[in-house]
């Protein structure tokens, strides 16, 4: 599978902790300084494996697994569709 492709959520999960970039249909957040929401709909997320495995009652109204977000972007399981691994960074020209 190429590393850029996106693996819907009911078809393969990432490993426990696995940093991943996710996608949150309909995802609207407010910025700082402004009065309106943007869509934000593909976010830095972890997941977090049988998350709720401890509280029964979580895990009966959200689902056992949890996406843990950067800053305010937490999502329930439910919320996310699809996945992709965390694409590598630019190879930065060496400095002489």
């Amino acid at each position: 599978m190429a590393q850029d492709s996106w693996i819907a959520c009911s078809d393969r999960l990432p490993e426990d902790g696995q940093r991943v970039l996710g996608v949150v249909p309909g995802n609207e957040v407010l910025l700082p300084g402004k009065a309106s929401f943007e869509l934000r709909e593909v976010l830095v997320l972890r997941f977090m494996e049988n998350f709720f495995a401890a509280q029964p009652d979580k895990a009966d109204t959200h689902g056992r697994h949890f996406w843990s977000g950067e800053g305010a972007s937490n999502q329930y399981f439910e919320a996310v569709t699809h996945w992709m691994p965390m694409p590598e960074a630019p190879e930065q020209p060496e400095v002489s």
